[in-house]
């Protein structure tokens, strides 16, 4: 094994884990998971860090797919300590191993700027749920002032080096309501305590149509 691969593969989702649960992002994550409901799907759960937010009254099953071995690890030590039934499975966005209009809900949080083809993984997510299904989102992603931007434009090819694949320019909103959802912003906000190149975030609902 190289260095690269023994990087990705040990050193990634430590840091993937840690940074997607800081303070500010954790707050994100309580206004949207919790409400999820009735057969839920999570894309990108590994590190299983949105498994306490789920309602267990809401939720009547559960599945989640990522591809991170360790990371897969993580979710399901997370899920039996819950004591949660769980389908979870390895995976990548643009090819979801589950039938047309499977669930009702998808969650999908800090998820899509790491994805190879962004606008395949939604065609996904928009094909495995049930007509009327709600995708939940909370993503970080391009900012929305120039300043900002342009220093996104710099960093992200050694942020991606460095972090999984992880990209800080795909705009969040505009590349979801592309993939015909109907969208319902619930929030956007700079993270706080966070540096303005990393820490533009979105999320809502966006339903299928």
């Amino acid at each position: 094994m190289g260095l690269g691969q023994w990087y990705d593969e040990h050193v990634v989702p430590r840091l993937i884990k840690c940074a997607c649960s800081s303070s500010a992002i954790m707050q994100v994550r309580d206004k949207v998971v919790p409400l999820a409901s009735g057969a839920v799907f999570e894309l990108g759960c590994g590190g299983g860090i949105n498994q306490q937010f789920y309602d267990p009254a809401r939720v009547t099953s559960y599945a989640g797919m990522d591809p991170s071995a360790k990371g897969l690890d993580y979710t399901r030590a997370a899920a039996q300590a819950l004591g949660r039934s769980a389908d979870i499975r390895a995976g990548v966005g643009e090819a979801i191993p589950f039938g047309d209009a499977s669930f009702d809900c998808v969650v999908c949080t800090f998820t899509l700027c790491s994805v190879a083809d962004p606008a395949q993984t939604l065609r996904e997510m928009h094909r495995v749920l049930k007509p009327g299904g709600r995708l939940l989102y909370a993503e970080h992603g391009r900012a929305p002032d120039p300043g900002v931007a342009k220093w996104q434009d710099r960093i992200e090819p050694v942020w991606k080096r460095l972090a999984g694949g992880c990209h800080l320019t795909r705009p969040v909103g505009s590349s979801i309501a592309a993939g015909t959802f109907a969208l319902h912003q619930l929030g956007a906000r700079y993270a706080p305590k966070t540096p303005r190149w990393a820490g533009w975030i979105e999320w809502g609902e966006a339903v299928k149509t």
